[in-house]
C-alpha cells in the first residue's frame, strides 16, 4: 500500500465530502479512491469514515487521524516547495478570497502589473461577501474591518484608511451641503447595511478633535449591502454616502464627487491579508503579499495627495 497516497486520498475525500467528488478532483476512478481508503483503514485496524447513502462523516478515530494527516502532508508539501524554490522561478497557483469592494479597488488593479513581473504565477480569485471567510481554503484572504479588530487569525496589516462622507455636485447644488453632522437628518443618506440587515446610526469623529464624536440617527433613502451600488447612486446624485478615502479619491480628484462635513469622518478601517497558517507560506504567497502591501500604501499616499490638491484648488476658488 502506498501509505502517503492513501493519506492524501483520505484527506481529499473528507474535504470534498464524498468518494465520487474526491475521485473527480484527483482524476482517479471512484473504485480506486474507495479501495485506497479501505486499505488505509485495514492498515490502521479502525474505521475512519461512517458511510451511508446520504452522507459521509468522520468517526472519532477519523477526526483524530485527519488532524495528524493534515500536518504531515503540510510538512511534506513545505519540504517540496522549499526545495523547488531553490531551483526554479516563482510559479504556481495563488488562491485569493476577497470581498467585492476590496476586489474592485485594491486587488484587481494590482494583478496585471504583478503578472508582468511573475508570469508563471496564476490566480484563482473568489469574490464573496461573508461574515466568516474560509481562511483555511485560500492562500490569502483579504478583509476590511475597524481599527479595533483583534481576531484570532494570522494576519498582516496592509493599509489603514478613513471613511468620509461624499456627494455629487448635482446633489449639493439641489439640496445644499450639510454644515454640521446633525444636518444629515434632513438629507438623503445612502447607507451600507450591517450583518443584521439594518443600518446603524452614523457615528462620526472630528479628525482635529478625536474626543469630539457624534451619533446621528438617519433613515437612509437607500440601504444596500454592496458598496459599489451606493457609490454609483451617489455619483448619479442620489444622496450622501460614506466610503473610504482610498476608494473615492479618483472621483474627488476629477470633481465627480465632493467631500462633505470635512474634517468629520465616519470611521477608520483597516485592511488585512489573512493567511491560513504561519507554518507554511509558499514563496509565491510571500512575494505577492509584499507587493500588495507596497502598492496599497503607495496608492494611499497618492490618494491623500490628490485630495489635498483638490482641497487647495477649491480653497482658491
Amino acid at each position: 500500500m502506498d501509505r502517503l497516497l492513501s493519506m492524501r486520498v483520505f484527506e481529499r475525500v473528507v474535504n470534498e465530502g464524498g468518494f465520487a467528488a474526491a475521485a473527480r478532483s484527483l482524476d482517479m476512478s471512484a473504485p480506486v479512491v474507495t479501495r485506497l481508503v479501505a486499505d488505509l483503514e485495514d492498515h490502521l485496524g479502525t474505521r475512519l469514515l461512517q458511510r451511508s447513502t446520504r452522507r459521509l462523516s468522520l468517526t472519532e478515530a477519523g477526526e483524530s487521524y485527519l488532524s495528524r494527516v493534515r500536518n504531515i502532508l503540510q510538512d511534506i508539501d513545505e519540504a517540496d516547495a522549499v526545495t523547488r524554490s531553490q531551483s526554479t522561478e516563482l510559479e504556481g497557483l495563488l488562491r485569493v478570497h476577497s470581498p467585492p469592494v476590496l476586489a474592485s479597488y485594491v486587488l484587481g488593479p494590482l494583478l496585471a502589473n504583478f503578472r508582468q513581473r511573475y508570469p508563471k504565477i496564476l490566480f484563482d480569485v473568489e469574490v464573496e461577501s461573508t461574515n466568516e471567510p474560509p481562511f483555511e481554503e485560500f492562500d490569502i484572504t483579504l478583509m476590511g474591518t475597524d481599527e479595533g479588530f483583534n481576531g484570532e487569525v494570522i494576519a498582516r496589516k496592509v493599509i489603514e484608511s478613513e471613511a468620509i462622507l461624499v456627494a455629487s455636485p448635482a446633489y449639493l447644488q439641489r439640496r445644499g451641503a450639510p454644515q454640521q453632522p446633525e444636518d444629515l437628518v434632513g438629507h438623503d443618506c445612502l447607507r451600507l447595511k450591517q450583518s443584521n440587515g439594518r443600518p446603524r446610526a452614523w457615528r462620526m469623529w472630528c479628525v482635529h478633535d478625536p474626543d469630539n464624536s457624534r451619533e446621528i440617527a438617519v433613515t437612509p433613502v437607500i440601504a444596500a449591502n454592496h458598496t459599489d451600488t451606493l457609490l454609483r447612486a451617489a455619483l448619479d446624485g442620489a444622496g450622501i454616502t460614506s466610503v473610504t478615502l482610498d476608494t473615492v479619491a479618483p472621483y474627488l480628484t476629477r470633481g465627480e464627487l465632493v467631500r462633505v462635513l470635512d474634517p468629520w469622518i465616519t470611521g477608520r478601517l483597516v485592511m488585512y491579508a489573512v493567511l491560513p497558517s504561519r507554518k507554511f507560506i509558499p514563496q509565491r504567497t510571500r512575494v505577492f503579499l509584499d507587493y500588495l502591501v507596497e502598492q496599497a500604501r503607495m496608492q494611499a499616499g497618492s490618494a491623500l495627495q490628490a485630495c489635498a490638491a483638490r482641497h487647495a484648488v477649491d480653497e482658491v476658488r
